[in-house]
C-alpha cells in the first residue's frame, strides 16, 4: 500500500536531486504536477521540520544540510563494506556489463550498489532502484538464502504481476526456478521484468546480510553469454569470500 504523503516527500527530494538548485512553491507545483494547496502544505511542513530552507530570501526552497547529516549517521552505523564495492567494480569491468548489489525491501530487490556499463546500449540502473523479487534473477538469488517457510511468508505478500510472457506467476514456479538454479550453479533471467534484458545473479551473504549480485544487459549481447558471465562472477565472488575471511 502506497502512502501518498510519504511518497510525495521522497519525490520532492528526488526532484531537488535532479534540479540541483532551489525551487519556488510555484515551480515545485508546476514541475511535479501537484495542486498549489497541496504543495504549500507539504513544503511548509517539511520546511517547518528543518529539512528545507531558503538559501536566499524569496529565492526558493532547497534541502537543508540536515539530510546529509542524517544520511551520514545512518551510513556509518551500517556501512556497506568497501570490499563489496570493489567486487561490484571488478565484475562490471570483467564482464563489461552493468553490475549491482541488491537487498530485500518488502517484495522487491533494492539496489544498494551499482556500477554501470560503459556500453552505449546497456542496462541503466541506479542505487535505490527496485525490481520485483519474483521477476528477477537478483531477487531470486536473495530468496534462495531464506528457508522455505520464510519464503512462503514472502510469497503471500507478492501480487504476482505479469510483466512479460516469462514472468514467474506462482510460488511453485519460483520454487522450481530456485531448484533449477541450485543445480545450474547460478540464477538467470530473460525479459521477466524489463523487455530484452538478460541477467545472471548469485547470492552474496555479507555477515548477517542476505544480499545478491547481478550482471544484466541487453539480450542481444548477454543472453548467450550467461554461462561465461556466471564463470567470471563465480571466480570474483570466491576471491571476495577469501578476502573477507582473511580480514
Amino acid at each position: 500500500m502506497l502512502v501518498k504523503q510519504a511518497a510525495n516527500v521522497l519525490e520532492l527530494m528526488e526532484y531537488f536531486a535532479r534540479r540541483k538548485r532551489p525551487a519556488t512553491m510555484a515551480e515545485i507545483s508546476d514541475d511535479l504536477g501537484w495542486p498549489r494547496s497541496s504543495t504549500f502544505n507539504l513544503v511548509g511542513t517539511v520546511a517547518e521540520k528543518g529539512w528545507l530552507y531558503e538559501p536566499r530570501q524569496r529565492g526558493g526552497f532547497y534541502p537543508s544540510p540536515r539530510w546529509l547529516t542524517l544520511a551520514r549517521i545512518v551510513a556509518e552505523s551500517e556501512p556497506l563494506p568497501e570490499s563489496v564495492h570493489r567486487l561490484t567494480t571488478r565484475i562490471a569491468e570483467e564482464t563489461g556489463e552493468t553490475t549491482a548489489i541488491a537487498a530485500l525491501a518488502g517484495t522487491s530487490a533494492l539496489f544498494i550498489d551499482v556500477v554501470e556499463s560503459f556500453q552505449p546500449v546497456r542496462y541503466f540502473a541506479a542505487i535505490g532502484d527496485r525490481v520485483p523479487i519474483h521477476a528477477s534473477s537478483v531477487g531470486r538469488a536473495i530468496l534462495a538464502q531464506y528457508s522455505r517457510e520464510e519464503r512462503l511468508t514472502i510469497y503471500r505478500k507478492i501480487g504476482f504481476e505479469r510483466f512479460s510472457a516469462t514472468t514467474p506467476m506462482t510460488a511453485d514456479r519460483i520454487e522450481a526456478d530456485l531448484t533449477e538454479s541450485e543445480d545450474r550453479g547460478y540464477h538467470q533471467s530473460s525479459s521477466e521484468f524489463i523487455p530484452d534484458l538478460a541477467g545472471v545473479a548469485f547470492p552474496l551473504p555479507v555477515g548477517a546480510r542476505r544480499l545478491s549480485i547481478v550482471v544484466a544487459g541487453p539480450t542481444s549481447r548477454c543472453l548467450d553469454r550467461r554461462p561465461a558471465t556466471a564463470k567470471i562472477m563465480s571466480t570474483a565472488i570466491r576471491d571476495f569470500a577469501e578476502e573477507t575471511t582473511a580480514d
